[in-house]
């Protein structure tokens, strides 16, 4: 029994030293804007109740990577664009669509690497509070809101509106501002009213009646 101790203990040992450490990404960066993003990604792991650890020092080094990852990212597209501003027509065209693959390209290619390297440190319930948090916590309002306001909704439905909202948030967490971010949300939020609507609800009398419970609560929508 002893023996298999030390053995697990050992194995634990060499797979936290095999954890590779992540560096900020700073150099080249303006000191206040990586404050700044520093600052933002403190809010991940404050939510995670890991600020200040070890563990905490990664995450937030993590996070903050994937936000200059994706400001990188979009500041290619828009010099990219720049050129094709002084194109005739239809260069210009087709210079602003390249911009636009190589940027869905790169966003694609590296969100699952900010992933994988949440991964290292976190569980997957951790890291759906990382997306959470960084698309502030839109799925999970907006979830409760439509449960609230529907009832009668179905454990099928539950599941597929649930399930829209998540993978909106993928796209989400990858866009540019938080406008952007919010817009992303509303495309699915259309979707769910859509499907919705095609499965019989009367969209309109539930909100209205919805409204009625909510001020009978003492609350504002």
């Amino acid at each position: 029994m002893k023996k298999v101790l030390l053995i697990t203990m050992a194995l634990l040992t060499l797979n936290t030293a095999t954890i590779r450490a992540i560096d900020l990404d700073k150099e080249g960066r303006d000191p206040q804007y990586v404050n700044t993003i520093l600052g933002r990604a403190k809010k991940v792991t404050d939510a995670l109740e890991i600020t200040g650890t070890e563990k905490g020092y990664q995450v937030l080094n993590i996070v903050a990577n994937r936000y200059f990852k994706l400001n990188d990212i979009y500041n290619e597209r828009d010099s990219i664009k720049k050129v094709a501003g002084t194109l005739t027509s239809e260069a210009k065209k087709q210079k602003q669509q390249e911009a636009e693959s190589i940027k869905d390209m790169k966003l694609y290619r590296s969100h699952f690497g900010f992933i994988a390297d949440l991964s290292l440190y976190l569980t997957d319930k951790e890291i759906e509070k990382v997306k959470d948090v960084m698309t502030y916590n839109v799925v999970n309002v907006t979830y409760k809101a439509q449960c609230d306001m529907i009832p009668t909704l179905k454990e099928e439905e539950k599941v597929q509106i649930l399930s829209w909202l998540k993978e909106a948030r993928e796209y989400a967490i990858d866009a540019e501002s938080s406008k952007k971010k919010h817009e992303t949300f509303g495309k699915y939020k259309g979707r769910i009213n859509n499907y919705l609507s095609k499965r019989g609800y009367n969209l309109t009398k539930e909100r209205e009646e919805w409204a009625k419970r909510v001020k009978a609560r003492g609350e504002t929508l």
